[in-house]
């Protein structure tokens, strides 16, 4: 060895830091790489892939769990050679049911085909043929919509002899204050934006082609003004319907809302929904997504509120304790499907359980317990379900990496636990918050094809109409025929029976009317 060299020994205690630390970094940037692989994949998921959360993530490692599942529905039976084609490996086609039949209550024209008079007369003897039966084809077809004018004349009346006292009939009340839509069309417009989610340009072109000349502007203005005209009945929806309901469903979702001035452009706003026990949906617009439009809309509630543990929502807890949060296993369970690329054989055992939690409700569902048999039913098989799981769960957190998707998700779950397992103690309550996303669904519909809002009234002017025509929707009820009968009702209603024309008070008189008519 040269005088001048250095023994490699020498250099270890030098170099073993430097490793250290190159290895640290190089476990950091590994974890930093997987976890932008994973938000790359979801985001390539959410464009390209199915929007369904149905499924679960099975892998071969994975052992039975300790239970018996409740069966959610009819079991299939096993493959035998009957249900197979002729080779013994394809299964059979399976017979095709037939066709639906036509809608009975649809107004029908009846066109009667007889054959020519010289076939009517006997061959054989020269009598007349008579009826023995008849063959009838039906056939669907489509008129299309018309408009037509109505025409209020007032002939005005005097005393012939001295020409005074003159009389006239007054003009019924116009839905729209000198303005010549029917209640007719504007349920139409409305209808078609907010129910079938055509925006206004589009009516604009196929009012054309019917040679009706009505801009977009006008058509804007329209709704508005029927906005206005049914508010009184939005907030008798929110004050004695939802906020009377033992629990309410909330969610939000962004909308783009135009901002005109020396700066035009777009601003995010925020539309939130409220929905109750029944079904009734109540819309809210605000700018910012904080605590401000849910304490304000929920003033003076009492009961449980489901949610997605936003933070907009925390407040509403803190604030008000007699405003009990239930949590949403859809989100928690989303969590889960989003991390099991990166730890499935964790990630397919806690979606197995979280399975059986659906399989449980599914199967009260279909045997179509009360809310007390339901609350049973969770006590007595959910409630051991749940304590498997949150053993799982305190596990997994012992053991999985920082930062990485599955430690999301247990995290989520671990820290709404109280939330996710508040549904157990009442059977009125729902496992999820679907619901309130499924109201939201038509706002991001709408949004695809409107865009965005014209300005900030008019975004709480959509709220009002969405609020009306989801409502309808889910009540079954045909949005055109309410909105028509409301509009042209709502001028001469009395204010203290708003309530009545709410959609469920609505269809609750309409079916009595029915009922009395079929008795």
């Amino acid at each position: 060895m040269e005088s001048g060299g250095t023994a490699p020994h020498q250099d270890a205690p030098q170099t073993a830091p430097v490793i250290a630390e190159l290895e640290r970094i190089i476990a950091e940037l590994a974890q930093e790489n997987a976890r932008l692989k994973h938000h790359l994949e979801l985001l390539r998921r959410r464009v390209f892939g199915r929007s369904s959360e149905k499924g679960t993530v099975i892998v071969a490692e994975q052992q039975a769990l300790p239970f018996e599942p409740v069966a959610a529905g009819p079991v299939a039976p096993e493959a035998t050679d009957e249900g197979r084609g002729e080779d013994g490996a394809t299964p059979a086609r399976r017979r095709h049911p037939g066709r639906r039949p036509l809608e009975r209550e649809l107004p029908r024209r009846r066109w009667e085909l007889r054959p020519p008079e010289r076939e009517l007369t006997c061959a054989c003897c020269g009598a007349q043929k008579e009826p023995i039966g008849e063959d009838v084809t039906e056939e669907l077809e489509y008129q299309p919509s018309s408009f037509y004018i109505n025409e209020y004349a007032r002939p005005k009346f005097a005393c012939g002899r001295c020409k005074d006292g003159v009389v006239q009939a007054i003009l019924p009340p116009r839905p729209v204050e000198k303005g010549r839509p029917g209640a007719g069309l504007l349920a139409h417009v409305v209808t078609q934006k907010y129910a079938d989610h055509l925006p206004l340009y589009r009516q604009e072109q196929i009012f054309a082609r019917h040679g009706i000349a009505v801009s977009r502007r006008t058509l804007a203005e329209w709704n508005g003004a029927v906005a206005d005209l049914l508010q009184p009945i939005v907030v008798a929806m929110r004050k004695a319907q939802v906020l009377r309901s033992a629990w309410i469903q909330a969610d939000d979702t962004g909308l783009e809302v135009q901002q005109p001035g020396e700066r035009p452009g777009s601003r995010a706003g925020h539309m939130w929904v409220y929905r109750d026990a029944e079904g009734d949906a109540v819309y809210d617009f605000t700018w910012s997504r904080n605590r401000d439009g849910p304490l304000k809309m929920l003033a003076g509630y009492r009961g449980y509120l489901q949610a997605d543990a936003a933070p907009a929502f925390d407040d509403v807890f803190l604030r008000h304790p007699e405003i009990l949060e239930v949590g949403c296993w859809a989100h928690a369970r989303r969590y889960f499907k989003e991390a099991a690329p990166t730890a499935a054989r964790e990630c397919a055992e806690v979606l197995a359980w979280i399975g059986e939690l659906y399989g449980l409700e599914r199967a009260a569902t279909e045997r179509k317990l009360d809310a007390a048999a339901r609350t049973v039913l969770r006590q007595t098989r959910a409630r051991p379900i749940l304590a498997t799981l949150a053993a799982r769960l305190e596990a997994l957190a012992l053991t999985v990496l920082p930062k990485s998707p599955l430690a999301q998700a247990v995290a989520y779950a671990r820290n709404h636990w109280t939330a996710l397992t508040r549904y157990t103690e009442d059977g009125r309550l729902k496992i999820d918050n679907n619901g309130a996303e499924q109201a939201l669904r038509p706002i991001v519909l709408g949004r695809k094809n409107w865009l965005f809002a014209g300005s900030e009234a008019a975004a709480h002017r959509a709220a009002i109409l969405c609020s009306l025509v989801q409502t309808c929707k889910h009540l079954g009820i045909d949005p055109f025929v309410y909105l028509r009968e409301v509009i042209d009702r709502v001028s001469t209603h009395p204010a203290s029976r708003v309530l009545e024309l709410t959609p469920r008070e609505w269809k609750r008189r309409r079916d009595e009317r029915r009922g009395q008519a079929a008795a």
